[in-house]
């Protein structure tokens, strides 16, 4: 995770090369136009899903590339490349075998090497993989079909960080690139997943084509979440890279695309007046908004000037600013609205419609002596623009000096890091919020941590344990007792939660429902 995978989409869409409607419209000789779906997914500039963790990336490499373990519809792990694999009795050897008929795209058989090769290289990356590599003492193939993973010690989160849906996933690439640091770009687009990507149909800034890989042998279990077996149901998938939102909407409304990723909240009630589309909430759960506090610079490093914040908050009024009542939820679990471990720990700070007073109170508590309160602004994210616009009003209510410093796509990771700030806004997916091992926004480990740089000792050993329990009801309990820390340190401050349809032609059906990541299989399209 960079600032925010979600963010950087919008980022990236905002930036991105304007592209005209006859562009849109170039004419494809084969397959027909009733087997190719066109989808606009935001700007892919970025090819390697491993070197960058943005949804974009994430979405081009579940098109090409396969994965050990997937995550079904109840977010639980299930096979996938993976066809039989067991544990020992002291826990602390994992062995796995492939299962029938994996392929590259250039037709070699996918080997146990490539797979220790990509676990290796993924495991530079998110903490869960680091976590892995840090406590094997081997993790190597034992023949063509058949690898393992030896441990140091027992951790009972091995298969679910395996299966995690949280970017970068852990993608299967053929050896010769997997060898590269995770530091290298890989250039290859050869994968052994349910789509092959066209090369010499690319075209930088205008679209990416996939074909459908026909050699491509699914699962037998029903397609469940990113689970299952990935039937392509199309020949081709065109992703359109349209930045400018209007032209986008005109596209799919002329039947020129098939699938509009995030369309404007302000053209909800058009699309469905529209008899030809239709709205559909692909991540059920939705996006949590939050925002962070810069601990280590005043006001903020003192905790009841953070928990002044945590009682201000009014979530309903802060997401209303930018996005429709129906689709948004007040949140008050660190871990999320819809996943296993939500729960209802130390919660009681939680008011509809904030308490202003409390806020004051806490705040003069704090020897709040009017510092200047940094908020950071978005100029590239119209939502989170007006969210923090917003916010600074809020904040001046009670007293507070306010200044709000707007940065794009080019300068956020450098303000971010800069440290000259008090306040960052940001989002991620509701799933995002279950897994503190992979997760950086839900650290607590002071300098070494996310960006706002909260500490707590107390939290971090339990999420220590975390990885090492091996069961959910454990983790459920683990996730009570950190919740209830988080809410007293408040390194964290929900905004509210809010569902992101995407729109879509209604002749294009069978989109897989799942958090943050888009799946091009299992999609089909009616004739016009």
């Amino acid at each position: 995770m960079t600032i925010s995978r979600r963010n950087l989409v919008k980022m990236g869409i905002a930036a991105g090369t304007v592209i005209s409607i006859p562009s849109v419209l170039r004419a494809q000789t084969t397959p027909s136009e009733a087997r190719t779906v066109r989808v606009v997914l935001g700007d892919l500039n970025t090819f390697d899903p491993i070197i960058s963790t943005t949804y974009t990336s994430g979405n081009h490499g579940l098109a090409i590339y396969d994965t050990l373990f997937a995550l079904d519809s109840k977010l639980m792990p299930q096979p996938e490349m993976v066809g039989r694999w067991g544990v020992s009795e002291d826990k602390k050897k994992y062995t796995f075998e492939l299962r029938e008929g994996l392929a590259w795209h250039d037709g070699t058989p996918v080997t146990a090497a490539d797979c220790v090769a990509s676990i290796r290289r993924w495991g530079q990356v998110p903490s869960g993989g680091k976590l892995i590599v840090e406590r094997a003492t081997d993790i190597s193939a034992q023949d063509d079909k058949t690898f393992a993973i030896s441990l140091k010690e027992p951790l009972g989160l091995l298969i679910d960080i395996l299966a995690s849906a949280s970017t970068p996933l852990l993608f299967i690439m053929r050896k010769k690139d997997a060898d590269r640091p995770a530091t290298e770009q890989v250039t290859a687009n050869i994968g052994s997943g349910p789509f092959k990507f066209n090369e010499a149909l690319a075209k930088p800034g205008a679209s990416f084509t996939y074909d459908r890989n026909e050699k491509y042998i699914p699962r037998q279990e029903p397609s469940d979440g990113f689970a299952g077996g990935k039937v392509v149901n199309v020949d081709r998938v065109i992703w359109e890279n349209i930045s400018d939102p209007q032209t986008a909407f005109a596209a799919l409304q002329s039947g020129e695309v098939d699938f509009l990723q995030d369309p404007s909240p302000d053209l909800y009630p058009v699309i469905k007046s529209d008899p030809n589309l239709e709205l559909q909430a692909l991540n059920k759960a939705g996006d949590v908004y939050f925002m962070r506090m810069n601990c280590l610079q005043k006001p903020f490093d003192n905790v009841k000037a953070r928990q002044a914040m945590l009682h201000l908050i009014d979530q309903e009024a802060v997401m209303r600013t930018a996005i429709a009542q129906e689709y948004i939820t007040p949140i008050t679990s660190f871990f999320g609205n819809r996943t296993p471990y939500t729960n209802d720990e130390n919660i009681g700070w939680y008011k509809k419609g904030g308490d202003p007073e409390k806020a004051k109170q806490l705040l003069n508590a704090a020897g709040y002596g009017g510092e200047k309160v940094v908020i950071l602004q978005h100029a590239n994210w119209a939502n989170a623009n007006v969210m923090e616009q917003f916010l600074a009003v809020t904040l001046r209510k009670i007293g507070m000096d306010v200044d709000l410093v707007p940065g794009d796509a080019a300068t956020r990771e450098e303000q971010l890091k800069s440290g000259r700030w008090s306040i960052m806004m940001t989002n991620e997916s509701d799933y995002d919020r279950s897994t503190p091992v992979s997760n950086p926004t839900l650290s607590a480990n002071g300098e070494a941590g996310w960006f706002g740089w909260p500490k707590s000792d107390e939290y971090e050993a339990l999420r220590a344990k975390w990885a090492v329990v091996g069961t959910l009801e454990e983790r459920q309990a683990l996730a009570r007792e950190m919740q209830r820390i988080q809410w007293d340190i408040v390194g964290t401050v929900l905004l509210g939660s809010a569902v992101a349809p995407i729109a879509r032609r209604k002749t294009l059906t069978g989109l897989i429902e799942m958090p943050a990541l888009t799946a091009m299989w299992n999609m089909q399209k009616a004739p016009a």
